[in-house]
């Protein structure tokens, strides 16, 4: 069983757990930008860094996206994307307010396919039913080549490490 922590306590992670090496699940999501579906992993033919966060909401989510916006700029053939389960609507805002145009943000919220395909739903928590913090590099043929679990969801991931698996 794969766990992250809040604030200390162990929180059990839900779904299907995607590994280094594993062929990246192919999952239909929503754009904050009009509603439209926006597909992530699978094979693309360009690297896709899926940054995953509970709710731009907070003030964690809302710093490495912004973060992640400001290093994007320099990734050349690299299609970053944000998921959360925020609505859309309010992904929408925060973008619009934040000045985030150099990421797809996207919202798991019909369904959390995404969440439960790649094992990040968080379970038996304060917390449950949001995803927790992660990062996922994919490479042109859809093979997962980074992956990290941030140890603690309260805090940052490793910003470095995640821009050079796609570098």
């Amino acid at each position: 069983m794969a766990t992250t922590k809040f604030k200390g306590t162990d929180v059990e992670l839900l779904g299907n757990e995607v590994n280094v090496g594993d062929k990246a699940p192919e999952i239909t999501v929503v754009n904050s930008d009009g509603l439209g579906d926006v597909v992530v992993g699978g094979a693309q033919g360009h690297k896709q860094l899926i940054i995953v966060v509970p709710s731009l909401d907070t003030g964690v989510c809302a710093t490495e996206t912004r973060n992640f916006n400001a290093k994007a700029s320099s990734l050349a053939g690299v299609k970053p994307t944000i998921v959360s389960l925020d609505l859309p609507f309010a992904a929408g805002r925060f973008c619009s307010t934040e000045g985030i145009t150099n990421l797809t943000v996207t919202s798991d919220f019909r369904n959390k396919d995404f969440a439960n395909a790649y094992g990040v739903l968080l379970g038996g928590s304060v917390l449950a039913g949001v995803t927790c913090r992660a990062i996922f590099a994919i490479n042109e043929d859809g093979i997962v080549t980074y992956k990290e679990i941030v140890p603690e969801i309260t805090e940052e991931p490793n910003y470095d490490a995640a821009i050079a698996a796609v570098s």
